[in-house]
Formats: C-alpha cells, sequence, structure tokens
C-alpha cells in the first residue's frame, strides 16, 4: 500500500471513536440530503403517475388542464374530426372524475374514477388479483390494495357502491397509490358516467394514439388546427405541466423544494464541521511530517486520500438506511425514492464537502512552523 494511504489510514483510525463519531456525523447528513432529495423525486413521480403508465402518443385536453386530477371537460363529437387527422391510427376516450365510495359497513370516501379501453386507453397495472378482461363488465372496478381497509373490502367479488350504484370488486392492484388523499379507481367505461355524472356527449381526455412511422410534431399542429377548445400535449409536455404546476406553483412543491435545498445545506455545514475538526486534532502530526521533509503536495494527497475514505464510507451506509427508508415508504402517500442518480449526486456532494473541509484544515495545517513539534 503506498505511504500516502498508510499515513492517512492511520490517522483516521489513531482514536476510533473520533473516526466512528466522524462518520456518524456524515452518515446522518447524507441521510438527511438522500431521503429530502427522495421524497421530492418521489412526490414528483406520484404527481405524474398515471400520465407515465399511459400508452399515448398525444393526450387531448382542455385548454388549461394542468394536471391529470385537472378534470377537462371535452365533447364526445370531437373523436371523428381526431380521428380524421392524417397519421391517427385511434382516438382512445377518457372518462375520470371525483365520486363517492360507499362501503359495505357505511361511510362515504372520496374515490377518483378513471375509465378507458383497457386495451389501447388507460388501465391499471401492478394487477395481482383478476384482469383487464374483467374490467369490461358493466359495474365492475379495480381496487388498490394499500386501501383495503378505508374503502372497507379487500378481495374479488367484495361489493360496495359507487355513488348509488352497487359495485363489484373484479382486480385488485398493488402499489397504484394515489397522490392526493382520494384512491384510484378504474371501472368500465359504461358505468364510469354514472359514477361521475358526466352525459354521454362528454368525456374527460382523448388518447392519440398514432400510425407507425407518423409525425407526432405534425399530427400534434393539425389537430389543435381542426379542433377548436382544446390542446394537444405529448406526454413529455403534460409530465412538464404537472410538475411544474404542483412543484412550483403550490405550497406542497414549494416546501418540498425548500426542504431539499435546505437539507444539501445542512448536511454540508455538518460534514464540513465535522472533517474540519477531524483533521485539526492531526496538526501537529502533519507538522511532523512536514518537519521530516514532506512537501505540501504530499501532505495535500494525505489528506484528499482521507477525505475519500470518509466519503465512501459515510456514502455507503446512508445509502443502506435510505434504501431502507425507501422500502418502509414505497405505499405510503409521500414515497421517498432512491435512484442511481441520486446516490451518484449525494456522492458529489459528500465528496466536495469533504475535500473542501480538508483544504480548509490544509491552510491551518501549512501555517504551522515544523519546528513547533520540537517544543512539545
Amino acid at each position: 500500500m503506498p505511504l500516502v494511504m498508510t499515513l492517512a489510514l492511520r490517522n483516521l483510525l489513531q482514536d476510533r471513536l473520533r473516526f466512528v463519531a466522524a462518520v456518524t456525523g456524515i452518515v446522518l447528513s447524507v441521510v438527511l440530503i438522500l431521503v429530502q432529495m427522495g421524497l421530492f423525486y418521489g412526490f414528483g413521480r406520484m404527481v405524474t403517475l398515471i400520465v407515465d403508465h399511459t400508452a399515448a402518443d398525444l393526450w387531448i385536453v382542455s385548454k388549461g388542464t394542468q394536471y391529470f386530477e385537472d378534470i377537462s371537460i371535452l365533447d364526445a363529437e370531437m373523436r371523428q374530426e381526431l380521428s380524421a387527422v392524417d397519421g391517427v391510427s385511434e382516438a382512445v376516450p377518457v372518462v375520470a372524475g371525483f365520486s363517492a365510495w360507499l362501503p359495505p359497513d357505511g361511510g362515504l370516501i372520496g374515490i377518483f374514477i378513471i375509465a378507458s379501453d383497457p386495451v389501447g386507453g388507460l388501465a391499471p397495472w401492478n394487477i395481482v388479483e383478476g384482469g383487464l378482461d374483467d374490467l369490461a363488465t358493466a359495474g365492475t372496478v379495480s381496487l388498490e390494495r394499500s386501501y383495503a381497509d378505508q374503502l372497507g373490502v379487500s378481495a374479488r367479488g367484495e361489493t360496495a357502491q359507487v355513488r348509488g350504484h352497487p359495485v363489484t370488486v373484479g382486480v385488485v392492484t398493488s402499489g397504484l397509490r394515489s397522490f392526493t388523499t382520494r384512491p384510484y379507481v378504474f371501472t368500465d367505461f359504461r358505468s364510469a358516467r354514472s359514477y361521475v355524472g358526466l352525459p354521454a356527449n362528454l368525456v374527460t381526455y382523448f388518447l392519440i394514439r398514432a400510425k407507425p412511422g407518423a409525425d407526432i410534431a405534425r399530427i400534434r399542429q393539425e389537430a389543435q388546427a381542426r379542433v377548436s377548445g382544446m390542446e394537444a400535449l405529448t406526454p413529455e409536455q403534460f409530465r412538464a405541466r404537472s410538475l411544474n404546476f404542483w412543484l412550483y406553483r403550490t405550497g406542497a412543491g414549494a416546501a418540498l423544494v425548500a426542504g431539499a435545498l435546505l437539507s444539501i445545506i445542512v448536511g454540508t455545514v455538518i460534514i464540513a464541521q465535522t472533517l474540519y475538526s477531524s483533521t485539526k486534532e492531526h496538526l501537529y502530526e502533519f507538522a511532523m511530517v512536514r518537519a521530516i521533509g514532506a512537501s505540501n503536495r504530499y501532505i495535500y494527497r494525505v489528506i484528499a486520500f482521507q477525505a475519500l475514505v470518509n466519503a465512501l464510507i459515510g456514502l455507503s451506509v446512508a445509502t443502506v438506511i435510505s434504501i431502507g427508508v425507501e422500502r418502509l415508504t414505497a405505499t405510503s402517500v409521500a414515497p421517498v425514492i432512491i435512484t442511481p442518480a441520486l446516490v451518484a449526486v449525494a456522492f458529489a456532494l459528500t465528496l466536495l464537502m469533504c475535500v473542501a473541509s480538508g483544504i480548509a484544515s490544509i491552510v491551518r495545517i501549512i501555517r504551522v512552523d515544523p519546528a513547533s513539534v520540537l517544543t512539545r
């Protein structure tokens, strides 16, 4: 092992209790950063959950619609005009809206109804019981397992009411949570109108599926020119609009943004202070190394390696803890999602702060007179 690494490791392990304390400070800081950033990322993913899981080349929405639950109302006759646009394979109608669920044991629960062609439109995923064909039967609905206690049903075949209409659970999903307090309930297209009170001449959205090789941008322009009172959005545009609304134009989003930024600032300060204090404790040891002829560059390399070791150990432990938090929150309303990209960002921040705090302590070290060690 190179002498630089040997000296760095011995410095770190000389006082094991101090080393553990330093690593603990780094771990807590990185966990704070990862969890807050993961919460921010998880909220963003929940906001666009439906858009991300819908196979559509274009979304047709009412003008001004900001996100999926921001109900849009369209004339059902638009379907013929949209289907006539060159390059369009099909225009699939979607009915969605808020409704009321009446559990078997009484009460009233707010839900969000979604209905479309389960093959070419919008359909539930993560199905653990039943199949998409079951939703073709009138009065059949889906149940998200995590809402079973709230809705008073837990398995296929159990019954309840939606807005006074009897319904039967035909499909059970797992992990399909709404980011609002109202569960998503998928059902057949015909029954959905009764559940949300939508007349037969209206729909909520149209999903445009293009023919192979068709120019999506041209279809979008032609559709907007031909049909008035609507907007044609690509999934990317609808996703960006939803994120912009919830993350930057609402109090919830602003709080998450502030929390993520604050976690980075606080974590950075803790890491810097912890490592600066740790390195400063070895001030005279480094002065001794300089006294026997080591260059400033050599000292820089030793401290940089110490910073790297601290960063790697701290990040490794923090990542394991954060993944545990991710699993614990997987079925919650506000899941923490830890991705490789987030871990990479956290590592870059941790390493940067470790090196920066090391450099700050170097300034003290190179100012110490090597001869001072002889007076101790």
